[in-house]
């Protein structure tokens, strides 16, 4: 798979299903949101991870994440973002950190994101496209004094997320944030490399199966099980790995609760057959009090 193509072909969809959505639809998606009233999951300290895949699927779930933001007073928020590997060396270190290979190694190992000169993957990345276009949607939308939002990027935590360079300045911003982090932690189907006996379609068992095996990987990071929850990120095909260890890493005990799952067909995009999809995922992690 040409993996550069592929980054492309995903920044043209978002562009077309933005322009398909339209303000009106984004608005729409925000005031839909409304029945999710998560403000309070982030004001005592937990965390809202929102998925990144197809806008039409995956808008209300986004948005109810910037409600919870704008609702909660916060002044900071604080976004853990997928690190996407667009590029043969992304993917092979990937690959041998999967296989026991230590992290330090890699050029690009630590956080990323605006302002920092740790690398600049990040800016090329889609996983904040829609946040970032229903966030300004909501600032003209609700009229409000919006929060401060700062973009972080962890890449190959590889089980031991505190030792990533640029772990202590997330420490320090979370301080003074919310924080929501963004994955889509399912992928599943013939064009994810699924073999064709064990594809299911989303509503002949796929959507079942997503919620258990995602429900799993979450206790495990609700364990703080690191190289657990790296590995069962692989087998899931989930790509929070990175992000999902810093983020319990610094919030420290939550429990998980998935608020809503939907499917997303990714088969067009990967010129692939159906079942081709993912689980648009929307979860709260509630603090747990020490």
């Amino acid at each position: 798979m040409d993996l550069n193509q592929l980054r492309i072909d995903i920044t043209h969809q978002y562009a077309q299903e933005h322009a398909a959505l339209g303000l009106k639809g984004a608005r729409a998606k925000l005031v839909e949101a409304q029945e999710w009233q998560l403000a309070p999951v982030l004001q005592k300290g937990g965390a809202l991870v929102f998925p990144h895949a197809g806008v039409a699927e995956c808008a209300k779930q986004i948005a109810a994440c910037i409600n919870a933001c704008i609702d909660s007073g916060a002044d900071t928020v604080l976004v853990l973002s997928v690190l996407h590997a667009f590029s043969d060396e992304m993917e092979q270190a990937r690959r041998r950190v999967a296989a026991g290979g230590d992290p330090s190694t890699d050029r690009i190992w630590g956080i990323q994101g605006p302002g920092l000169t740790r690398g600049d993957e990040w800016a090329y990345d889609h996983a904040l496209f829609t946040w970032r276009y229903l966030w300004e949607v909501a600032a003209d939308y609700y009229g409000k004094k919006m929060p401060r939002v700062i973009e972080r990027y962890p890449w190959l935590a590889g089980g031991q997320p505190t030792l990533l360079p640029g772990y202590d300045e997330v420490v320090d911003i979370a301080k003074n944030a919310v924080v929501v982090s963004t994955a889509d932690m399912f992928h599943h189907g013939i064009g994810y490399g699924t073999p064709i006996d064990q594809s299911y379609f989303p509503e002949k068992g796929g959507l079942e199966l997503a919620h258990r095996t995602i429900m799993a990987g979450a206790q495990m990071l609700a364990e703080a099980d690191y190289a657990g929850y790296n590995q069962h990120c692989v087998a899931a095909k989930s790509d929070h790995r990175d992000a999902g260890q810093v983020m319990r890493a610094v919030l420290g005990p939550m429990r998980p609760e998935i608020i809503d799952i939907i499917a997303s067909d990714a088969a067009a995009l990967y010129k692939a057959p159906d079942p081709t999809w993912v689980a648009g995922t929307l979860v709260a992690w509630h603090k747990i009090d020490a």
